[in-house]
């Protein structure tokens, strides 16, 4: 599915402070067009805006932004107060996944009000604040830069909710053709989880120049593309310094030994939860695992688990990962992410800061990923045209030690096999979606050692050689077509038959495809159940639905479709395929709800556990250091408040992450992020 796409612009929806464009006070307007481009995969063009501000101040915009066969389509509409904000505002067309996007703004005097597909309200306001649009343009940085430089404490107050701040991070002389420019790195707050990095003009009504998401997308005002990678090179850098302050201020390092007293610990390898002990880490590795006794060993640190469950650390086996994502990640317990696909070059840096010790993050393992060429293309890790240049690919992976490679939607079918063979003879795994124009059964068949997502499984049931699946389809026709479908024929039945006798591993990532039901206003299952804990604007932007659903009918079809996805997952893990947990979605978050689906799948909460711990480390190829609590393996390590054996939902009760030799307070982290702590912290205290 490739979240890289979905979450590094669906921000244009759910936070549309993303990106930005031209907005002038009405004392500086005068009609003129300013154009913008996006450019991925090292300058192709991907999308475009043009933003036209008309004499009479009214602002009109028009984005398209099209990567992996999706996404948005808007034109927006807007005028500004005297102090900079919305004065009235709309918005009109699709999501990234095609849901309808309808929304309005309006203020009067101190009243304002709002309505979009998914909420409405309205409310008593005095003096400046601006309206957050929901589903808007990426028109909004330039609306808040221009409405914050106004204000004299650099408080921009924010509405429905919230405060936007921002900070000058760094500036830049660039050339735009025979053209010199003084422009600002900018790093905003109060938006989101995270801080967002921007390229923001200098003079007296400031708008955006560039906003970049490093090794995926550049958008950039038009005539000024050959600069971009500069600029992404600088912006690295800012956002790495802010990183390194992170990690020493979150991070707890542990020298010599710990011991942590009257733990139960989970044995990932039987799925069953042990007598209470002592476990002895000493610099990032378990030495010893023991009774508990009342003269424990002596250690430097001492952790008093008081009876708390003790799980390995947990594998997310389907990310995507970017450096600000392990603060989330960490306070859930993940502690090893397998990345399923990157820009190669941002990846690499990645890692070598995650060896250095320099960025807050799980440990990665990587998956190389392959895309053939087309319009449809995910500009991701190499694109290629024929078995020399997926040869290349596969060579590049291997020579830096990737344990697999993830094959796409538009790679060529005619030389997949060819492909996964010569994947196979250097010792690399295969995995990925079904290419277009493939069954999953087909790359079975080809010899694939790994399937991504429940609808590739699904769609095997449902597409022919000329059904395209790198359009929408690939994920209209499952919402569509599951409910239909008998789970106990035959076909059903030997598919799953196959991947059972093959071990071919799924990774069903259910939780990010509960998308497919989700309604506009309702709270996204990912988050429902902790949604309290969420900063409001997160919790507004999370009502949004991704998918056209247009009636109750729909609505029914699609839910019960996905209940036989899940159901699926079931009958499979039950007949004995191997089954990885992965998200492709929000870090952390939505790990613990995929393992609750597993249990609604018919997994006992111990299998689930397990599915994120043994077998992560297995099919990641990292068992012999990972997924268990064992002796000379790393004290990768997590303290539950709670029995996630018994109830599920308790994987979100964190009390302390240890990752090797540094201990992680999740109360710690999700202050830091604003995000009200799910359970108190376990603090490590030093014996000597």
């Amino acid at each position: 599915m490739n979240t890289r796409t979905r979450m590094a612009l669906a921000p244009l929806a759910l936070v549309p402070l993303a990106l930005g464009l031209l907005a002038l006070a009405p004392q500086a307007l005068a009609a003129e067009t300013l154009r913008y481009v996006a450019l991925v995969d090292g300058g192709k063009q991907a999308g475009q805006q043009v933003v036209t501000t008309g004499a009479d101040g009214t602002t009109k915009v028009e984005f398209i932004f099209k990567d992996n066969g999706r996404g948005p389509e808007l034109k927006e509409e807007y005028t500004l107060a005297p102090d900079g904000t919305y004065q009235t505002y709309k918005v009109q067309g699709t999501s990234t996944f095609g849901a309808k996007i309808d929304e309005s703004f309006r203020r009067d005097g101190d009243q304002a009000q709002w309505k979009s597909t998914s909420d409405e309200g309205s409310q008593k306001v005095q003096g400046t604040a601006l309206y957050q649009p929901l589903g808007g343009s990426p028109a909004g940085y330039s609306v808040a830069f221009n409405a914050l430089s106004k204000r004299a404490d650099g408080k921009l107050p924010l509405i429905p909710s919230g405060t936007l701040t921002s900070r000058k991070v760094g500036q830049a002389q660039v050339q735009c053709g025979a053209n010199k420019r003084d422009v600002q790195l900018v790093a905003v707050t109060g938006v989101g989880l995270v801080p967002t990095f921007v390229w923001a003009t200098t003079d007296a009504n400031p708008r955006l120049f560039a906003y970049i998401y490093p090794g995926f997308v550049q958008l950039v005002e038009d005539g000024c593309q050959a600069i971009a990678a500069d600029l992404e090179k600088q912006q690295k850098q800012a956002e790495g310094d802010a990183l390194v302050e992170l990690a020493k201020r979150l991070g707890h390092p542990l020298a010599g030994t710990t011991l942590i007293r009257n733990a139960r610990v989970f044995d990932s390898e039987k799925a069953t939860l042990g007598a209470a002990s002592d476990v002895l880490v000493k610099d990032g590795r378990i030495v010893s695992i023991a009774p508990t006794s009342k003269k424990p060993a002596a250690a430097d640190h001492e952790i008093d688990a008081n009876g708390k469950v003790l799980l390995p650390g947990l594998f997310d086996m389907h990310g995507h990962v970017g450096r600000w994502d392990g603060g989330l990640n960490l306070a859930a317990g993940v502690t090893i992410v397998r990345d399923m696909g990157n820009d190669n070059a941002t990846l690499q840096q990645m890692l070598g800061e995650i060896k250095a010790g320099t960025l807050m993050s799980p440990d990665v393992v990587p998956a190389g990923f392959i895309e053939g060429e087309s319009k449809f293309s995910a500009r991701n890790g190499f694109v290629v045209k024929n078995l020399d240049d997926a040869k290349k690919a596969v060579d590049w992976y291997a020579g830096h030690h990737y344990p697999q490679i993830k094959i796409y939607n538009s790679f060529p079918k005619d030389i997949l096999k060819d492909t996964v063979a010569y994947a196979h003879s250097k010792g690399l795994r295969v995995s990925g979606h079904v290419p277009a124009f493939l069954r999953a059964q087909d790359v079975v068949d080809d010899g694939f050692d790994e399937i991504q997502h429940i609808n590739q499984l699904m769609l095997n049931f449902f597409v022919d050689d000329k059904t395209d699946t790198r359009t929408l389809a690939r994920f209209y026709l499952p919402a569509e077509k599951t409910d239909g479908l008998d789970l106990d024929s035959k076909p059903v039945q030997d598919f799953i038959h196959t991947l059972a006798s093959k071990q071919v591993v799924i990774d069903p990532t259910l939780a990010t495809f509960e998308f497919l039901h989700q309604r506009e206003g309702e709270m996204s299952p990912i988050v429902a159940d902790v949604a309290d804990h969420l900063p409001p604007d997160v919790q507004r932007g999370r009502r949004a639905a991704e998918m056209n659903i247009p009636d109750d009918a729909t609505a029914a079809k699609y839910t019960r479709s996905y209940a036989k996805m899940v159901e699926f997952v079931g009958r499979a893990y039950k007949a004995g395929v191997p089954m990885v947990a992965g998200t492709d979605e929000m870090v952390g978050f939505t790990l613990q709800r995929e393992l609750e689906l597993y249990v609604q799948a018919g997994l006992t909460p111990s299998q689930a556990l397990q599915v994120a711990t043994w077998n992560g480390a297995k099919y990641s190829r990292t068992l012999a250091e990972r997924g268990s609590v064992t002796p000379g393996k790393r004290s990768d390590l997590v303290l539950i408040d709670g029995d996630p054996t018994k109830n599920i939902a308790d994987i979100r009760k964190v009390a302390l992450v240890l990752k090797g030799d540094t201990a992680y307070y999740p109360e710690e982290i999700h202050e830091a992020l604003g995000i009200k702590p799910f359970a108190p912290a376990v603090r490590v205290m030093n014996s000597r």
